[in-house]
């Protein structure tokens, strides 16, 4: 059985309160053997860790808030996670944070003030960042840029950029590109933005219950579809899906060594 790594899943959301422990089953079948949890808000923080607790040794937790989240009192709720993040030594990263402005940018100062503050979390700790972005490509890169003396890693989660973008933020080391469904569609573009990206700097991910892949493009997205994704990048990469999954299961471990334990 080829053994995978889903980095970026939510399968604590209500979509899966139907069949929760199935899709779980489902995704160990389907040999994707750890499933990562990023939490988006303070609110999703308890269904992460339930799901760890119900889950050892499968599910792995990470805490941040999402760009798209931010109150007005933002600042409280991020001292509130730095607290939890303090007092539990299970969390394997920092996220999922970053920047979005393709809905709204009237609030871009504070998505920065807050990427900023819980970026300074992944310095003081050593965790990886999970990072978000949309719409948002110069500030990311400006203010990842501001840090790069840091020693930070991470992944730029669903990544979508193209070649050049690509480059620019592979030039942070200990950087991944985080690839999921997006790449097996007909129009997409990551198949030539990816043309000179290593495998050794990507990670296989879901983001579900979204961007399934091809083909179940329109529905609910799940864990058990990284193999899809696999076979795929196989193909452009001109290898196995075996080979896919042995680099890239091995960059997450390298990424999340919280994984190993």
């Amino acid at each position: 059985m080829i053994d995978f790594v889903d980095t970026h899943t939510h399968l604590f959301v209500t979509e899966f309160d139907e069949d929760r422990d199935a899709a779980v089953k489902r995704a160990l079948q389907a040999g994707v053997k750890k499933l990562c949890l990023p939490s988006i808000t303070e609110d999703t923080l308890p269904a992460v860790l339930a799901m760890c607790d119900v889950y050892p040794g499968v599910c792995y937790p990470m805490i941040g808030l999402h760009p798209t989240e931010l109150g007005d009192d933002y600042k409280s709720t991020l001292e509130r996670l730095y607290t939890a993040l303090k007092s539990d030594d299970r969390y394997i990263a920092i996220g999922e944070v970053g920047i979005d402005l393709y809905w709204d940018d009237t609030r871009r100062n504070e998505q920065i003030d807050a990427f900023n503050m819980q970026i300074e979390w992944a310095a003081e700790t050593g965790l990886p960042l999970v990072i978000h972005s949309r719409n948002a490509f110069n500030e990311l890169y400006e203010v990842m840029e501001s840090h790069r003396s840091k020693g930070l890693t991470g992944v730029f989660h669903c990544f979508s950029g193209n070649e050049d973008e690509a480059r620019k933020l592979l030039s942070f080391d200990g950087f991944y590109l985080g690839i999921g469904g997006v790449l097996t569609y007909k129009k997409s573009t990551l198949p030539a933005a990816l043309k000179n990206v290593p495998l050794e700097r990507i990670v296989l991910e879901t983001d579900s219950p979204y961007l399934p892949p091809v083909p179940f493009r329109g529905k609910r997205n799940e864990s058990s579809y990284i193999p899809y994704i696999a076979d795929f990048m196989a193909g452009m990469y001109g290898c196995t899906a075996g080979d896919i999954a042995r680099v890239t299961t091995a960059n997450a471990f390298k990424l999340f060594p919280k994984l190993c334990k």
